[in-house]
């Protein structure tokens, strides 16, 4: 077995996706926070609990790895609609969609944050990703959904403005989560909150897709 400094290659090779991803995570934070002009490689080594030297060994600069964070948070929303099959059951499908994105909005919220400054801010970093990858998926699932509208398994609705009426409503919970939680009376979000909101968001798209809608908030699972 290769070895570099008595270290088998294996070894080396989870170090550094160990490594790689906690820097990702305090990355995460701090350009929720910040933004990406108000980040500093001084505030994302610190916050990774890293020399600074090490962030530049496995970026080499900022924006490299704010590159390497948004196309990781974009990698997961992307998989979110993997539900979304011809063959699926229309109710089912976009009832996993929905609690995926809400799901995400709780364990992930500064994944949303950073996706929504981003945005914001000109979305500088994604619009190939937009025009591209994004633009690809959107127009994939919504010929699924005109094909369920067309055999009668669901209202007719237009499904490009159904995504972003689901993107909205599951987002808010990240992206305005002081908002909510400052209007409920609360320091921050509950599970229970979340629970709730999930259930609302269920009941407004599968409804107004004329789907049936599962009785009753679920309880929310561990992250």
């Amino acid at each position: 077995m290769p070895q570099e400094n008595g270290k088998p290659a294996g070894a080396r090779a989870r170090q550094r996706q160990q490594r790689i991803g906690q820097i990702l995570a305090a990355a995460e934070q701090v350009f929720a926070e910040a933004g990406f002009g108000g980040a500093s490689m001084s505030a994302l080594a610190a916050a990774a609990g890293l020399p600074k030297a090490n962030l530049h060994y496995y970026f080499g600069t900022k924006e490299a790895l704010y590159r390497a964070l948004l196309d990781s948070i974009l990698d997961l929303w992307l998989s979110a609609t993997d539900s979304i099959q011809p063959d699926a059951d229309p109710a089912a499908a976009l009832e996993s969609y929905v609690r995926t994105k809400m799901l995400w909005s709780r364990t992930r919220p500064h994944a949303s944050k950073v996706f929504a400054n981003e945005v914001l801010h000109g979305a500088t970093h994604l619009r190939s990703y937009m025009a591209g990858p994004l633009r690809a998926l959107v127009r994939e699932k919504s010929r699924v959904l005109e094909g369920w509208i067309a055999a009668g398994r669901m209202q007719p609705v237009d499904p490009p403005h159904l995504f972003f009426a689901i993107w909205a409503m599951t987002q808010t919970y990240a992206d305005f989560s002081a908002q909510i939680a400052a209007v409920l009376e609360r320091p921050e979000l509950t599970p229970e909150d979340h629970a709730t909101g999930t259930q609302t968001v269920l009941q407004l798209v599968l409804r107004g897709c004329g789907l049936a809608c599962p009785a009753g908030p679920q309880a929310v699972p561990e992250a």
